[in-house]
Formats: C-alpha cells, structure tokens, sequence
C-alpha cells in the first residue's frame, strides 16, 4: 500500500537493526533489499509482518535470498516505473491526533494552516494522477516545498519523512472567501469571517477533501430549510459534522460500535439513533429515526468548529440527482444559486469523491456508500485469470476492474441520470483503467437496455459484451466479498432489476455459483400503473395490490374508486385513481413487478406514512421507523397465511393477496400502524427464512447470500439473519461492500472472470 509511511518505516527498522540495502516503491508493490546477519533479518521479517503501519495492507510477502552486495548503509530509493502495476494506493486517511495537536499550537509553525498532513495522515487517492505514489505524480506538484518543509521530508527522523503532500503556509495551498460570484471578500482570517457567516444563518460552499460540501447551522431551521430549498432536496435525511463525540450525544444515542465507526480512520457518515427529543432543527432529518453524523477528517474540518457552532450540516455540494462539485470554477457555475459564500483553496482534486456512509447491524458494519476513505481499496476474491471491467446499474453506481485475486471497486458516482454524472463515471473508468494498468478482455453490464451503463458499454469497440441479470449479480457480489466458492441459496430484495422475462425482478430467492443461477421463487408480479410513477407515488402500488387482490369488475370501477376513496385513498384525486386504474385494467404504460421495494411502497401508504417519495427508499424507511426499538419483545407475530404459493411451480410464486387483506383490516379497524408494521416485518421476514429452508431441503445448499436494498432495513437483516441461523442454515452478508446497487459492479465483474471465453 503506497501512501501510507511504509517505506520511512522499513527504513526505520533497519537502521535500527544495522542492516544495510534499500527499499523503494515500483507499481507492483514495495521491494527492499537487506544485508545483515541472519538473526537480524529473520526478526525484520517478523518486524514487516507484525508491526507494518496500521493503515497498510500486506497482501503477500515472499523472500529470496541473493548474492551479498556493496551497500554501504540503508537508503530509500526512487521510486521506479514499471510494466505490470499490482500497488495498492490508499484511500484518503483523516487527519492524526498528532497533526490535530500541532494545528492548534500557537508555538507550532503550522498553527491553523488548514492542509497540515504527515505520513500517517492526509490526501491520498483525491490527488494521484498516477503511481508511483510521489509528488510529482500528484496535485502536489504544484507546489515546491520550501527549505523546512524539504528538510522534514528527507529526515528519516521526521514524522513528515517522504510524507508527499507535506506543505505549509509558506510553500503550500491556501485558503480564501469568495460571495456566490466568486468574487474575493477581503479577510485576513477566511475561517472567522465564514464562521461569522455560519453563525447569521448563511449558506457556505466548503472545498474539502474530495469535493466541495454544502454547509450551514443543523439547530437553525431556517437555514435548513433554505438550504432544503436551493438544493432541491424535500426531505431526505441531511447529514451532520459534529465537534467531538460528546456533542454527538447531545443529539444521538450511539452504542460503542457506532462511536467505533466514527472514531475510525476512514471516518464515515455513521447512521445513529436520534435521541427524543431531538435538539437540531427537525428538518435536517424529518421522519425520521436516525441521523447521518461524522467528526471532522481535515484539519480545514476542525478549524471549522473553532467558533461556537458545535453541529454543522455537511452535505453533498450538489444539486439533487447531479455528482459532487470538486474544482472550484465548477463550483461557482453549479452551487452560485445555493451557497451565499464559498471557502475555497488551491489544492487541486483530482478525483471526486463522496463521504462514506456506514451503520452497525447485527454485529458488524454495513456499509451504505463505499467511497471516501475506503475507495480504492480492492475487495479480494477468488482468483481467476480474465480482467474484466464492470459498469454497474443505474442507481448508485460505481464501476469496478477485476484483476487476478483482486477487484477495485471504484469511488461511489451517484444516479446515472443526467450528463454531469456520466462525465464522472466515464472520469471514474479512465482513471481506474490508468493507475491499476487494466487491459480487460470483456465488459460486464446490466440486462436492462435504457440504463445509461449498458449504453454506453454496448458502444465500445474491441470488447466481448457480458450481459448480466441485476439479481444475480447482486448475489455474486455477496460470494465474492465473502470469497465462497461453493453454490448459495440467494435471498436478492430490493426495488428494481430488470428480469430475464422482461418484467422488473426484485422478490427473488435463487441458487447460484459464479458461472450460473437458477430462479427458485420471487413474489408474484404486480402491475407497475404509470411504470416510473409508479416509484414516486407509492400510492399507485397500493392501488395495484387492491386490484389484484379484490379483482374489481371494469364495468363497476367507478364504484370500486368511490368505495376507496372513503378511507384509505382519500387525500388522491378521483381522476388520478381513475386513470391509474384504467391503465391497469388496460395494461397500458403497466410494467408488471415482484419487488419487495414496492411492496413495502404499498404497505406503507396503506398505513398512512408515505404518499409522495422524494427519494429513493423512503415509504420502506418511514414503515421502519414505526416499529417500536425492540419489535421482538413486542408480543407480536406475523400475519397468519399471509402468503400462498403452490410448491409444484417452478419457480414458486408467492402471492401475497392475505397480507394485503389483513393490512387493510387493520387499517380500518384502527389497530395502530406501529402493530400494523411490526407483524407486516414479521412476515416478510419469516417467509424468506421458511423459503431458504425448503430450497436447502431441496438441494442441500446450506450456505444463504443475502443482498439488495432491502437489507439496509435493519430489522429485515437481523430478523432474516438470526432465523436462518436458528434453522443452521450458514449465512453470508455485506460488510465491506454495500448491498444496495452500490455494490452491483463487484458482482458483474467476478462473473465476468468466470464467464466463458466468448461471453
């Protein structure tokens, strides 16, 4: 792993063992070369593999003795190219506690210089244009380090010894104040006066590590909500930077684990409970139960808490839909309209990248959104021989090169929907393929034809093209992260894959290898009125699920809409219910679904908590919350014949019509909507665990992959997880790659290692 004080550190530990040689850096990993008595190099040995820098990786360690040389003392060498690249490079590591020391010592020369780093710390993948990790192959080079800075970095002693992007104020970036139209605001002291501004319920545009936040007070609803506005983002959860731990627990309940997480070099977003009440403005996370919340990984972070803000929302810099600003005249262009002011630098960034999000369920992390801090370290799977490259779904897309035992899963791009993201994700493949030195023979996509990854992968030239279908894909990413090599009984739950039957998957139970699945059940198919709409209004899934469970004469939809319209549709306009049904009833513009993602659409509207979705997952995230802490102990069970299927199908289909039934009786009847979905999640959940056990009944496949969407639900997760156990039935789940489609491109790309030669 390049980047991470290695080499100052082999070059330490000879010194001290009176060894003599070298070590230098080369694109396929660290080479060192050492000459001493055999009893010293035995224990340096020992010393690589045991006391290696906290933040390296030693994928392999081979020895081999030569012929004896004429080093006269042990040096560190210039890095040097090569044909074949296999070097890690490390992600982005958050700023030291000694860094964070020296930054507010008044006595220290760098005394709040915002781009204080050493070896241990600091920019890493956001700056290297290539490897070698070295200055001049990063956004560094710009910079000549002054007589001080250059003396660290030769000293071996130093803490900032080869530290490539070490600076200070006299020789390094700096920071300054723009207004919206980016012209300069005269300050001696940026920090102060965009903590003044802060303060005033200003909107700041914040130059980071990988992209530019959107900043302002999170316990002023009025900035808040201004910002909600600019940005055009309704309601979904906003997340919180907090000064220290103890003022996160002003506002959040989190477990050791939690605190672990936001503690940890890659210093995440970590997903937490809020507290009630709860004591930042409501509308940074409205309807609800947890808030994103991270500590500062910059020293330009910490001195943004210098004032008397302790909690600051720190969001994307971006529009809805569009990927995060990263230069500065871009920011201007794209952020003009939402920020008052913006903090800048000069400290370029060469590759974007968002925040990670992650949370702690069922004794581990989870990971929601793989990307700074954590990309681009490789998941490492089993071997195979092909280099492929993946281009992921649509939604939440990340892209991914299989080399060898190793997949490098890239940064997270957003929602392939607009032209700025496809610049990104084509950015992303052109960096990748560059610094990794990938040659791939095959490119791995999606089945669905108008995703823009497909397009944009069925028009390169030179390249077999690897269709393959989303859940499978999904469940591969699940084997491959947890390197199984045999068959799996696939549990893949989420909103929408496009099926081998033209129709949108996403209740499936499958078994599969790498090579293959076969589809052994998935909910029955419900009909999609409006396709797209379908998603935003979850309505029009209710109104779905109460069609085909009641099965309304289309001579009697009138009356059918009427009788409706006096409870459960009552906020929806007749002529909406109307034409929905209408083309239900004609199938017309009705894709036909078995989504778990929109079942959950359905059910909670039915339960009155979500009629219009702003984002994606938020009627399953507003069903969720309803649940008490601890729906286990709540005396509950799930709805009895919930589901019927007929065991000779194949594959089963599970109709659900009872469940609908029962819902609706409940509703009516007044039962409260948090009983309502705690025995709606009982079932769900049960059903999947009483169907994995039948498959493994059938074909002795004990292994169980969960994977998609659905299993950010962290009820879903455990309960599914703990029954399946309790049947000892062997479960597999994410950990360090996320289950949602975030994680698509490692699956496609391990099946594209073990595809056949043509494809």
């Amino acid at each position: 792993m390049q980047g991470v004080g290695f080499r100052p550190f082999v070059y330490r530990e000879a010194l001290k063992l009176g060894l003599s040689g070298f070590v230098t850096n080369t694109p396929d990993g660290v080479q060192v070369e050492a000459q001493g008595r055999a009893a010293d190099l035995d224990r340096f040995v020992r010393i690589l593999q045991e006391s290696a820098p906290v933040r390296s990786i030693i994928s392999r360690l081979s020895a081999v003795e030569i012929p004896v040389q004429e080093d006269g003392t042990f040096t560190i060498r210039h890095s040097r190219k090569s044909v074949h690249r296999r070097t890690l490079i490390s992600p982005d590591i958050a700023t030291c506690d000694h860094c964070i020391r020296e930054l507010f010592d008044p006595q220290n020369r760098r005394y709040l210089y915002p781009f204080i780093n050493c070896t241990e710390c600091g920019p890493r993948y956001t700056i290297i244009q290539d490897i070698p990790y070295d200055r001049p192959r990063t956004t560094m080079s710009a910079f000549t380090m002054c007589p001080d800075c250059e003396r660290e970095y030769r000293d071996p002693g130093d803490r900032r010894f080869h530290a490539q992007p070490n600076a200070c104020p006299v020789c390094g970036p700096h920071v300054w104040l723009t207004d919206a139209e980016g012209n300069p605001v005269q300050t001696a002291d940026p920090f102060s006066m965009a903590l003044d501004f802060l303060e005033k319920d200003q909107i700041l545009a914040v130059k980071g590590l990988g992209g530019f936040h959107l900043v302002c007070d999170a316990g002023s609803p009025e900035a808040v909500k201004r910002l909600r506005i600019r940005k055009n983002r309704e309601e979904k959860p906003l997340a919180v930077m907090v000064k220290n731990v103890k003022v996160m627990q002003t506002f959040a309940d989190a477990d050791d684990h939690e605190i672990a997480l936001l503690c940890s070099h890659e210093r995440p977003i970590v997903l937490v409970k809020k507290k009630r009440p709860f004591s930042l403005a409501p509308n940074v996370a409205p309807d609800n139960g947890y808030i994103g919340v991270m500590l500062p990984y910059t020293p330009l972070h910490h001195l943004l808490f210098r004032g008397a803000l302790a909690v600051l929302v720190m969001t994307s810099g971006n529009i809805s839909e569009e990927p995060i600003a990263f230069e500065n005249d871009e920011a201007l262009n794209r952020l003009g309209t939402v920020a008052d002011y913006f903090l800048m630098h000069n400290r370029d960034i060469f590759i974007r990248c968002d925040d990670s999000v992650s949370m702690f369920v069922h004794g581990a992390q989870r990971l929601v959104r793989r990307s700074r801090g954590m990309a681009p370290l490789p998941v490492f799977v089993p071997e195979r021989k092909r280099q492929t490259l993946a281009v992921g779904g649509e939604l939440k897309n990340t892209v991914a090169f299989a080399k060898k035992d190793r997949v490098y899963l890239s940064h997270y791009i957003g929602d392939l929907e607009n032209a700025e993201t496809m610049a990104s994700f084509v950015q992303a493949l052109t960096h990748f393929q560059k610094i990794m030195d990938i040659r791939p023979g095959c490119i791995v996509h999606d089945l669905h034809p108008e995703y823009l990854s497909t397009q944009w992968a069925l028009q390169q030239e030179n390249l077999i093209k690897i269709p393959v279908q989303h859940h499978f894909a999904h469940i591969v990413s699940c084997m491959a992260e947890n390197r199984v090599l045999e068959p799996v009984i696939g549990l893949a739950l989420d909103g929408t894959g496009y099926g081998t039957d033209g129709q949108i998957w996403g209740g499936e139970v499958l078994t599969a290898d790498y090579t293959g699945y076969e589809r052994m059940a998935h909910l029955d198919y419900r009909a999609m009125p409006g396709g797209s709409a379908a998603i935003r209004d979850p309505w029009r899934m209710a109104l779905s699920c109460m069609h085909a469970w009641q099965k309304p004469d289309p001579s009697g939809l009138d009356a059918w809409i009427e009788s409706l319209r006096t409870d459960l549709f009552r906020n929806i306009p007749d002529e909406h219910l109307r034409a929905a049904a209408m083309l239900i009833v004609r199938k017309i513009n009705t894709p036909m679904t078995s989504s778990m993602g929109r079942l959950f659409d359905a059910v909670s509207f039915l339960c009155g908590c979500c009629e219009k979705s702003t984002y994606e997952g938020q009627p399953a995230m507003m069903l969720e919350r309803l649940m008490p802490d601890r729906p286990e102990l709540s005396g509950l069970d799930g709805y009895p014949d919930a589901f019927s299927m007929n065991p000779g199908e194949n594959p089963v289909r599970i109709g659900f019509d009872g469940l609908i039934r029962m819902i609706v009786e409940d509703v009516l009847n007044r039962v409260p909507v948090s009983d309502i979905s705690t025995r709606f999640h009982l079932s769900v959940a049960d059903l999947f665990v009483d169907l994995c056990r039948s498959v493994f009944e059938k074909t002795g496949i004990r292994r169980v992959a969960l994977s998609g969407g659905c299993f950010q639900n962290r009820f879903l997760l455990s309960r599914i997880s703990s029954g399946l156990e309790r049947r000892e039935l062997t479960v597999l789940s994410h950990r360090h790659v996320p289950c949602n489609d975030a994680g698509l491109s490692l699956g496609q790309a391990v099946i594209g290692q073990w595809a056949s030669p043509d494809g």
